[in-house]
């Protein structure tokens, strides 16, 4: 072994506590999938142990069963995807029967994502979520862009979207966070997520996927059925830090949980740095069903390599002015 080979393998990069949690609740990861890339969790179940992770996102669910939007739904763009799925899914009724008594036999943690037309149907929802299997909190997802009218998507508007967050803050378990997921579609996402957080919101989403349109060139029609979708992957991943920025540095005491583009350890890193306390994994399980595992391991190498002990010293680290970092490990 060569000098340099030597000094290498006795480099040791010491163990990081990556302990996190969403609303005051504990998680053993800050790693969580998110809403809509895994539906309920069963489709990764094969490829790592879901507890191993801080919760599995649910697809967003609404009170009664739906079909979707019509084929194409889904397109290949440059450095990510654009889908148009239209909230399919089982209603509240088939998530209880079903999905999160499966859950909750393999002792996975939920995050239940909730999706409505109506403020009235986003607290109904939310109550019947009360005493379900466990659950550890709620996504109030008001910024899905595959509803039918993209004008009336609640979190474009802060009064809107602060009325949702109330009645749902109002009619769900105590116990149970609620967080607000957040579009990027906005002027101010600030003044949305105060709006939020002023409402009762535990922590923030963010964010969304960004509105998109793909038109096929030979076809000269949109590719996606229900003509405009959703954007992520690494595409959008700078935009989302720039949400996640913004809003940790005015609201730095809100907890966030960040998304958007993530499929590497440094790349969950930086919504760390940016003020995110967890990142949730999404496009990135298309290609890697094990990549919420992966990346929660490389993340705690990315840490530990920069001299974090705890993930959590890390959270909103880059907001500090550079008389502020110390030299040496960082931490308390």
């Amino acid at each position: 072994m060569t000098l340099p080979e030597l000094e290498l393998a006795e480099v040791e990069v010491p163990s990081v506590d990556m302990q996190a949690s969403v609303g005051g609740v504990p998680l053993v990861s800050p790693v969580l999938t998110a809403s809509g890339c895994s539906a309920f969790g069963r489709e990764l179940d094969p490829f790592f142990d879901l507890t191993s992770i801080g919760a599995v996102v649910t697809k967003s669910v609404q009170l009664r069963p739906r079909s979707g939007r019509a084929t194409p739904r889904m397109a290949e763009t440059p450095s990510g995807m654009i889908n148009s799925i239209g909230l399919q899914g089982p209603g509240i009724d088939g998530l209880l029967e079903d999905e999160l008594p499966w859950l909750a036999e393999r002792g996975v943690r939920s995050f239940v994502s909730i999706a409505g037309a109506r403020t009235e149907d986003f607290a109904e929802l939310a109550a019947r979520l009360r005493g379900a299997p466990g659950v550890l909190g709620i996504e109030v997802n008001i910024s899905c862009p595959n509803v039918e009218s993209r004008g009336e998507v609640f979190a474009c508007n802060p009064d809107a979207s602060a009325a949702v967050v109330a009645a749902v803050r109002e009619a769900a378990d105590p116990a149970h966070p609620v967080y607000a997921k957040l579009t990027p579609d906005v002027t101010d996402i600030v003044a949305v997520a105060r709006a939020c957080a002023d409402a009762g919101a535990n922590g923030l989403s963010m964010i969304n996927t960004l509105l998109g349109l793909v038109i096929d060139p030979d076809t000269m029609r949109p590719v996606l059925g229900g003509v405009t979708g959703g954007l992520s992957g690494p595409a959008i991943r700078p935009v989302a830090l720039r949400c996640v920025w913004q809003v940790h540095a005015a609201l730095p005491n809100v907890p966030i949980l960040g998304m958007g583009g993530i499929r590497t350890g440094l790349d969950a890193l930086q919504f760390i740095l940016a003020g995110a306390g967890a990142v949730s994994v999404g496009t990135a399980v298309f290609n890697d069903p094990s990549a919420p595992a992966r990346i929660h391991a490389e993340l705690a190498e990315a840490l530990g390599e920069r001299g974090f002990g705890r993930l959590a010293d890390a959270v909103g680290y880059a907001h500090r002015a550079p008389d502020e970092v110390p030299a040496g490990r960082h931490g308390r």
